[in-house]
């Protein structure tokens, strides 16, 4: 099982490696947008907590850059299947379902993980610097591991590449907005708190906030993410074995 598992996964390293000085500039350009847009524009201005405005938006941008990037696994995924049909190659090698998923959920776990670090320099180079502890890269990795276990499974029920842009525009979209990665949650009415504290992201984005700024998280936003993540895993484990038949 490590071995296919090693397998699926060194396979998207490869591609990573060869597109990675685009996808370095991809990674910094939203981000870059989002700072000097709301970080100069309004953060002067703002404090939130006894803290800069730039120093709540950057755990926030984080939070939702580490959930797209693990997100967009379920895209190399499709091109794999509808161009490149590595797919039928993977059905027919001894590679089990459970170890492919393993493979694929760890890959978009690590575009996260380096999205995640392009975000911290920049954070830097705008004079912010945030605690990078244990608990904080806990965070963004269960946060991967969440949205990276849900991309594998909606990838396998798609049926065309253009299914998978509607999933992102109407899944990710709307979390990466109302997951209060750019404003305090406390400004909602207490319904819409309510239901913003369903997505992952919204405990993600405050794991994420608070271990940066030194502070300590609640453990509680760790179990939902695990839970989540866990759910989703198995969710996709069963996908993967639908879409083989």
């Amino acid at each position: 099982m490590i071995h296919s598992l090693l397998a699926v996964y060194y396979r998207e390293m490869l591609i990573m490696r060869r597109r990675l000085t685009r996808l370095i500039p991809s990674w910094s350009v939203s981000p870059l947008l989002y700072l000097i847009a709301f970080g100069y524009a309004m953060g002067k201005h703002v404090a939130i907590d006894g803290h800069s405005y730039m120093e709540f938006l950057i755990p926030g941008l984080i939070a939702m850059n580490s959930m797209t990037q693990s997100f967009a696994i379920a895209s190399e995924i499709n091109i794999a299947r509808f161009y490149w049909h590595i797919f039928e190659e993977i059905q027919a090698a001894p590679v089990n379902d459970l170890s492919y998923v393993a493979g694929e959920v760890l890959a978009g776990i690590t575009r996260a993980i380096l999205s995640t670090t392009v975000i911290l320099i920049l954070g830097k180079i705008f004079g912010v610097n945030l605690s990078c502890n244990f608990m904080f890269w806990l965070g963004v990795l269960l946060n991967s591991f969440v949205f990276s276990s849900l991309a594998v499974g909606l990838a396998m029920l798609v049926k065309s590449h253009g299914d998978q842009v509607l999933l992102t525009s109407f899944v990710i979209t709307p979390m990466a907005f109302l997951g209060g990665t750019f404003f305090p949650l406390e400004n909602f009415p207490v319904w819409g708190q309510n239901l913003i504290h369903i997505l992952p992201i919204t405990h993600a984005a405050k794991a994420i906030r608070a271990a940066s700024l030194g502070n300590t998280p609640q453990i509680s936003s760790y179990i939902v993410m695990a839970a989540t993540g866990c759910l989703f895993f198995v969710i996709s484990v069963m996908c993967v074995k639908k879409a083989k038949d």
